[in-house]
């Protein structure tokens, strides 16, 4: 959350929370990642100052969606502090959501340009930016704390939309470790997917990456189609 333009009203545990995020150094690997990174970004970045810290979630506190990618990318959000900002995914992401009435606009250039989300909040499972957007399991099972505590902070929030695979095993992670009993078998990850964990209901969208929105694996249409499935299950609760 950027600290000029969309912050929890209220919500001191939040804050709390995201201050503790833009701190932790819990995980060597993606410490010395991020900052690389930072130091020797691509010529389009250079002489721009880089976030190079984990990123913490965005959005509405009053959220009744969760939208749950998967880390910053190293040039996305890992140069602008806010969750997918400043990369191909979000320019997708965020269009998808002025669409469907979450956003005020849009596109999102970087933390200060007006952005603001109703009714919706953006997260991810890992908070640094991984090498080769894998992290381990080690990293991801560090970071998932966080966003076990989201979730428990986001009290009107009972629908998670997860952006790829990762995203959805992360997010079935922490809603176990929450006390909610899973479905068995584990619920297989699809675009379309849904399956109810408790009192929650989670969604499968592709990745908006340029590996899918390129090839047409993942198409605005069916981006859209997600996000109105999820306000129809986020009005219900």
């Amino acid at each position: 959350m950027a600290s000029d333009e969309q912050r929890p009203a209220g919500g001191d545990s939040l804050r709390r929370l995201e201050a503790e995020v833009h701190a932790c150094r819990r995980c060597p690997r993606l410490v010395e990642w991020r900052q690389a990174s930072a130091a020797e970004p691509p010529r389009r970045f250079r002489g721009q100052a880089y976030w190079a810290r984990p990123v913490a979630g965005f959005g509405d506190p009053a959220a009744r969606l969760a939208i749950v990618g998967l880390a910053p990318a190293a040039h996305g959000a890992n140069r602008t502090g806010r969750m997918f900002t400043g990369d191909r995914s979000g320019d997708w992401l965020y269009a998808a959501l002025h669409r469907a009435g979450y956003a005020n606009r849009p596109g999102a250039t970087g933390r200060g340009d007006g952005l603001r989300l109703r009714g919706a909040y953006v997260t991810a499972v890992v908070r640094c930016a991984p090498p080769a957007n894998r992290p381990a399991p080690a990293e991801r099972d560090s970071c998932l704390p966080y966003l076990e505590r989201e979730l428990t902070l986001l009290d009107r929030c009972q629908t998670i939309v997860a952006l790829g695979s990762f995203a959805w095993d992360g997010a079935l992670r922490a809603l176990r470790a929450l006390g909610e009993a899973a479905p068995r078998p584990k619920p297989r990850f699809g675009h379309g997917a849904e399956a109810a964990v408790g009192e929650w209901r989670l969604l499968g969208c592709y990745h908006p990456s340029q590996q899918n929105t390129f090839t047409g694996r993942l198409t605005e249409p069916m981006l859209d189609q997600v996000l109105a499935r999820a306000r129809e299950l986020s009005e219900r609760s």
